[in-house]
């Protein structure tokens, strides 16, 4: 008698602060688990150092469902490293990451493995078709940044697109070969390439709990996506010193011949301090971008590991 081993998925679930989300996030998915048939799925909760009980929640579902297995992080390390670790960790042929508020639906988990499995896709991703519900402010800022990126790099992001993916094994493994400390898991996934499906859906609000992302982390986020995956920045800088240079030549000319044309024109401290301090604001921003660069350099350099874990379900055990 034949017998065919299931596929087994892993679900990867980055945590900070969550304890009120994931009991509602682990029933959708036992719901959806049951309802995939031939199918066998396990549940990784990366714990990113939180400050409530999340971790003794996942202590909780990992004592009564051997499906459920976490990583405890010895302090915050952000939700890259969690995703990292998460899929460093996980043992399935297909890996899924999605968030435990239940904005990344787990009902669209069956209809991503079939096109994984059937359609010859090595990843589906997730969008969403609509922002309704965040402020407009956000919005507005999401859509500058997609419009920015994708001018300026070479690997183009998805207007919308989420962290929510189902991955082939061999797709995964090239998302780990990348393991710079700086990450910025979409413009990875879009670098790696192979090829992707995209389901798109409308925007789903929090189950339960409050997001920790403000507006400045999505702002400093978006800053490490910019310095990760274009040097556009520094070709700015170069350019800046070129047209601040020609136009400081101009100047030289011009004020010579107005000296020797017309005499005693060489005054004019107010309009002179400004351009000094004009210039001397370009100045500092091109230094800014250049040291953007190079501390980003500095830590990689430094060799340092991505994650450090505190615990995992089996030291409970």
């Amino acid at each position: 008698m034949d017998s065919k081993k299931s596929d087994l998925i892993s679900v990867v679930v980055p945590c900070y602060n969550e304890q009120e989300a994931l009991p509602f996030f682990y029933d959708e998915m036992v719901r959806v688990a049951s309802s995939m048939v031939g199918v066998e799925i396990e549940m990784l909760f990366v714990d990113d150092g939180s400050r409530d009980k999340t971790l003794d929640t996942l202590r909780e579902l990992s004592a009564r469902d051997k499906r459920v297995r976490y990583i405890s992080f010895s302090r915050n390390f952000g939700k890259e490293a969690a995703m990292y670790a998460g899929l460093e960790n996980s043992a399935g042929d297909f890996v899924a990451i999605m968030d435990a508020d239940l904005q990344d639906p787990p009902s669209l988990l069956p209809e991503m493995y079939r096109a994984v499995k059937e359609e010859g896709y090595d990843s589906v991703a997730t969008r969403r078709s609509t922002r309704k519900g965040e402020p407009p402010i956000r919005t507005f800022f999401a859509k500058v940044f997609y419009k920015i990126i994708n001018k300026i790099s070479k690997v183009e992001l998805v207007p919308g697109a989420r962290d929510y993916r189902l991955m082939s094994r061999r797709m995964v493994e090239s998302v780990l070969s990348l393991s710079e400390y700086n990450r910025f898991s979409k413009g990875i996934f879009a670098w790696v390439g192979f090829k992707t499906k995209w389901l798109s859906y409308e925007n789903i609000e929090r189950v339960a709990g409050k997001t920790t992302w403000s507006f400045f982390k999505l702002f400093k986020y978006s800053l490490e996506c910019i310095i990760a995956f274009s040097t556009a920045p520094l070709a700015i800088s170069s350019l800046f010193g070129f047209f601040f240079c020609i136009l400081a030549v101009i100047g030289i000319i011009f004020v010579i011949a107005r000296q020797i044309i017309w005499g005693g024109s060489a005054y004019g401290w107010a309009s002179t301090v400004c351009i000094i301090l004009f210039v001397g604001g370009v100045q500092l921003f091109t230094i800014g971008i250049l040291g953007q660069y190079l501390s980003r350099t500095y830590l990689e350099t430094k060799k340092r590991p991505i994650y450090l874990v505190a615990e995992t379900e089996k030291d409970k055990k």
